[in-house]
């Protein structure tokens, strides 16, 4: 048995002297995450395989350099709308609003300077809690979005080796909110010798979100039955990936879409996904109160970036599961609303669970 901790420490700094803030919570376990203030990201997660031995499980970068220089999300919270707004506008009681187009004419995960690239502030540690909580104050304006948005992260702990976040949001003015968490996970560790496509994937989902060329959904709702979509049954990623068996797999190189887990935001996370490295043993239960998980399965790795175990990360090295709403939303009638009212809470909760086996 170890014992439970929370540290503090500086992970680095920012080009203007801030402090980029480490918070490191270890559970009885011997299972550790690292949470850094920059993006109110998860930088790294070390859980034991069947053999009782450690490893990182997401892929992330050594130093606060290369999350400033680069792009990949890795970890990070996304918002204030994660995913794709198509053509980078939409319109809210009646006035239409212009965000950055990020992503060819599109609009991803909240513009050019996101919540992913902004530094939150730790606003406390609950060492018997074994939680950090993080906040940020997305201002009127910020990148086009209406209304002055205060957000928080609390990350925390479990003796069961999980980890949960619970993001709530609140607003001054109507605005819209889609935030979620874009950890990469690699159950053999980010630095294994072999990628992530022989990991065996569960979904608790009967339909999926088609999409256009542009990865934008196209409003239906379509049965996942007798699909490569179809991971209801645990699924080698691998089967169908990188195949023609279908033409949305062809859109983004692979799956990036949307599966409808719900039609209800729940009070109490559920069942979302399951994943099981057959190499390490390793497995991974993610559950969330949102209606929609976003699979994205790393297509466009191409090997120039680095992660903390010094290796490049290359196709299909990770891949990432972000429970949230679905994308889109704002400018298709048919998608539940994500427009945050003054005196209304935004609420996600994510978890993790972390095994051996089911």
């Amino acid at each position: 048995m170890t014992q439970p901790s929370l540290q503090r420490d500086i992970f680095g700094t920012l080009a203007n002297g801030e402090a980029v803030h480490a918070v490191t919570l270890t559970n009885a376990a011997g299972m550790s995450v690292r949470i850094i203030s920059y993006g109110a990201s998860i930088q790294s997660v070390c859980v034991p395989d069947a053999n009782g031995q450690f490893a990182d499980v997401t892929t992330g970068y050594a130093d606060i350099a290369e999350y400033v220089a680069q792009r990949q999300y890795f970890g990070a919270t996304v918002g204030r709308v994660a995913n794709r707004i198509a053509g980078a506008r939409f319109e809210l009681d009646g006035k239409v609003y212009s965000v950055p187009a990020n992503d060819g004419v599109h609009s991803l995960h909240g513009g050019d300077v996101g919540f992913d690239k902004v530094n939150w502030t730790v606003m406390a540690c609950d060492a018997e809690a074994l939680s950090v909580t993080l906040s940020h104050i997305s201002p009127d304006g910020d990148q086009g979005y209406p209304g002055k948005l205060t957000v928080t992260a609390t990350y925390q702990m479990h003796p069961e080796n999980a980890l949960s976040v619970h993001y709530e949001a609140v607003t001054d003015a109507p605005t819209c909110v889609n935030l979620t968490n874009h950890a990469y996970w690699h159950l053999g560790g980010e630095g294994a010798g072999y990628d992530a496509m022989d990991h065996v994937l569960t979904i608790a989902a009967e339909q999926y979100l088609p999409v256009d060329a542009t990865l934008i959904p196209t409003g239906e709702r379509r049965s996942v039955v007798a699909t490569p979509f179809d991971f209801r049954e645990p699924m080698p990623i691998r089967k169908y990936v990188r195949s023609n068996a279908d033409i949305q797999l062809t859109h983004g190189s692979g799956y990036d879409h949307n599966w409808v887990v719900d039609e209800e935001v729940t009070r109490e996370p559920r069942l979302m996904a399951h994943l099981e490295d057959p190499v390490s043993g390793r497995t991974m239960t993610l559950l969330s109160n949102r209606q929609g998980l976003q699979f994205y399965s790393g297509n466009f790795f191409d090997g120039t970036t680095s992660g903390k175990a010094g290796k490049s990360y290359r196709i299909g090295d990770a891949i990432a599961l972000e429970p949230q709403m679905f994308p889109d939303a704002l400018n298709q009638p048919a998608f539940a609303s994500i427009v945050l009212r003054p005196g209304q809470v935004y609420s996600n909760v994510i978890m993790w669970r972390f095994g051996i086996g089911w």
